[in-house]
C-alpha cells in the first residue's frame, strides 16, 4: 500500500524590512547634530581654560569685550537700545521725515504737528486752529504748566523759505489777540537771512524751527517749548 503524500507546507514570505521613515532620520540626525554641538563646546571650554591659565589678562579682557558686544546685539535685537540713543545734530539724515511732512497739504502738516506736539507729556491739549482768518495761529498749545503756544505752520518748498513778513505778522498776534506766552514758526524748509535778523531784533524773539530742527524734533529731541 503506498504512502500517502505529505502536504506542502505554502512558502513563507519575507516581510520586507521597514525602511526608516522621515521622522526617524530627522529624530536621528538632531540628535548627531546636539551630540557635534556638546563637543565642540567642550573643546572651545578646554580652550578657553587653557588660555585663561596662559594668558589671564588679556583672555579677561577678551571675555569683558565678548560679554559686552553681545550684550549689545541683544539690546539692538529687541529694540532696547534706541531708549539710549539720542540724535547727533550734523550726523542724522532727517530727508525722509522732512520729505513725508512736504508730500502733506497745508491742513495735513498742521494736523501732524498738533499729533507731533500731544507726543510731549507736558502737552494737555494741541488744537488745530488754522484757516482763512487764523491771523497766524495754526495749532494753539496748552502745556500742563498753565502756558499757552502759539505756532504757525508753513508747509514749504527746500527753495521756499520762509521771509521776514512772516515774523512781522506772529509777533504781532500772538500775544495781543490770541493771548499766548510764547510763539513757534516751523516750516521743512528755512527762513531767509532777513527773516532771521528780524526775529533777532524782537524784545521776544519767536521759536524758528526750520527742516532740520524739525527732523530732530520728529526723531525724539526735544520740543521748541522744552529747551
Amino acid at each position: 500500500m503506498a504512502a500517502p503524500a505529505r502536504r506542502r507546507r505554502p512558502a513563507r514570505t519575507r516581510r520586507p524590512t521597514r525602511k526608516p521613515t522621515r521622522r526617524r532620520t530627522v529624530r536621528r540626525r538632531a540628535r548627531q547634530a546636539a551630540t557635534n554641538r556638546a563637543i565642540a563646546a567642550a573643546f572651545v571650554l578646554v580652550l578657553v581654560i587653557a588660555a585663561f591659565r596662559e594668558y589671564p589678562v588679556t583672555s579677561s579682557l577678551l571675555t569683558a569685550l565678548a560679554l559686552a558686544s553681545a550684550a549689545i546685539y541683544f539690546l539692538a535685537s529687541t529694540g532696547h537700545l534706541r531708549l539710549f540713543a539720542r540724535p547727533v545734530a550734523g550726523r542724522t539724515d532727517f530727508t525722509h521725515s522732512i520729505a513725508a511732512y512736504q508730500h502733506l497739504t497745508g491742513p495735513q502738516f498742521e494736523h501732524a504737528i498738533a499729533d507731533l506736539a500731544r507726543r510731549d507729556p507736558a502737552v494737555r491739549t494741541a488744537i488745530v486752529s488754522g484757516g482763512s482768518n487764523d491771523r497766524a495761529l495754526d495749532v494753539l498749545v496748552q502745556l500742563a504748566d498753565g502756558r499757552r503756544i502759539a505756532i504757525q505752520c508753513k508747509r514749504h518748498a527746500p527753495n521756499n523759505r520762509v521771509g521776514a513778513p512772516v515774523i512781522y505778522a506772529v509777533n504781532g498776534t500772538y500775544r495781543a489777540y490770541h493771548r499766548c506766552d510764547q510763539a513757534v514758526i516751523v516750516t521743512t524748509s528755512s527762513f531767509t537771512p532777513d527773516a532771521q535778523r528780524a526775529n533777532a531784533e524782537l524784545d521776544h524773539p519767536l521759536r524758528l524751527i526750520d527742516g532740520r530742527a524739525l527732523g530732530r524734533w520728529v526723531s525724539g529731541g526735544h520740543p521748541p517749548w522744552g529747551t
